[in-house]
């Protein structure tokens, strides 16, 4: 059978005049070159031949996995777009019960070691000075100051221990012996950073140790045991009137960069506190003039806050929240004897005068 001309061949889709490919079957060889594929546009399923077209669907909303849920969505609104924002649990600050057990217990063990046997708070006092080292070193570390560790928990010892035997000079000589100590050890790591480390490394011992040891120096005499009492029993009073008159009145800041929860409301409180507390003691239990006591309350009043705000700056500065956490809703040790530190330089300069021994 002749084969029809090529002007009555059934053409193909893209126009040639080659043979079509059977249904199913394998592709037939075009006679021309191949012509260029082109990708479909994307209009959706194909309808069936014959069948009425399916009506556009509405798009579906997309929903996540219960671990793809993102924190951050989006709220679209006629008018404008509002950022919805899922919240989650913030810290509420302190834990205030756990915060007041620890420190209930921890004024329990000092009281009862101060009157049960004196030396005995001195242990009690070297065991927190030293854990106070290791916070505030391993904090240090947070802006990349080394302080050494080995020379400064020897150099502790070594402090209170020359403070409660040999008064005021010795706890002077070993803190300089401290010092020396500090640089010369640092001297094996080599130059880089050794100004900052060794730098930070007299700080701790002049921050920490040496303060502490006013307090061990308020303990030698026969009444230090009240010495003691008075001087903690007042910065406690410090600590709970300016927080009570903050919460209740507090409206000024006094240092919104450092801690922007202290007012000068608070401030007020804790003064009147203080020399409510303060005074008493010092009449009774120290046989010293009663406008010595409200002098001893106001400047323990104002060194607690000096030292709170001393230790909020070093932290902001390190970026860090606590300076440990050993106990529950305080953070470290460090982080209680902030207001400690320096008010036992205070008291113990201030008792030599008010009630000298």
């Amino acid at each position: 059978m002749t084969p029809p001309p090529a002007a009555d061949r059934p053409r193909s889709s893209d126009g040639g005049t080659g043979p079509l490919p059977p249904v199913g079957g394998r592709l037939a060889q075009a006679s021309g070159p191949p012509a260029p594929v082109r990708a479909p546009a994307d209009t959706g399923p194909v309808p069936i031949v014959g069948s009425r077209p399916a009506p556009p669907s509405a798009p579906q909303p997309v929903v996540a996995a219960a671990d793809d849920v993102p924190t951050s969505t989006v709220m679209e609104t006629p008018d404008n777009v509002l950022p919805v924002t899922e919240q989650s649990p913030g810290r509420a600050g302190r834990n205030l019960p756990a915060a007041i057990a620890v420190g209930v217990g921890l004024v329990a063990v000092i009281v009862a070691s101060l009157v049960v046997w004196r030396p005995a708070f001195l242990a009690v006092l070297v065991a927190a000075i030293l854990v106070a080292v290791v916070e505030l070193t391993g904090a240090l570390k947070a802006g990349r100051f080394r302080a050494p560790l080995v020379p400064l928990l020897v150099g502790t010892v070594a402090m209170e221990a020359l403070a409660w035997t040999r008064g005021p000079t010795g706890l002077v000589v070993g803190f300089l012996l401290t010092a020396l100590a500090v640089v010369l050890w640092r001297l094996a790591d080599g130059p880089e950073g050794y100004l900052r480390d060794a730098g930070a490394g007299v700080l701790v011992a002049l921050y920490v140790p040496l303060l502490a040891g006013f307090a061990v120096l308020l303990l030698v005499p026969d009444d230090g045991a009240a010495r003691v009492l008075a001087f903690i029993a007042t910065v406690i009073a410090s600590d709970v009137g300016g927080y009570a008159a903050g919460v209740m009145f507090g409206r000024h800041p006094m240092a919104p960069s450092i801690s922007p929860k202290k007012s000068w409301e608070g401030m007020a409180g804790s003064v009147l506190a203080c020399m409510l507390v303060a005074t008493p003691l010092v009449v009774l239990a120290l046989d010293g003039p009663w406008w010595g006591g409200l002098t001893f309350g106001a400047a323990l009043a104002a060194s607690s806050t000096i030292g709170d705000l001393g230790e909020s700056l070093i932290k902001r500065d390190l970026g860090i929240k606590d300076m440990g956490n050993l106990l529950p809703g305080h953070g470290g040790i460090m982080d209680r004897l902030d207001s400690l530190l320096p008010s036992a330089a205070v008291a113990y300069l201030l008792l030599s005068v008010l009630a000298p021994v």
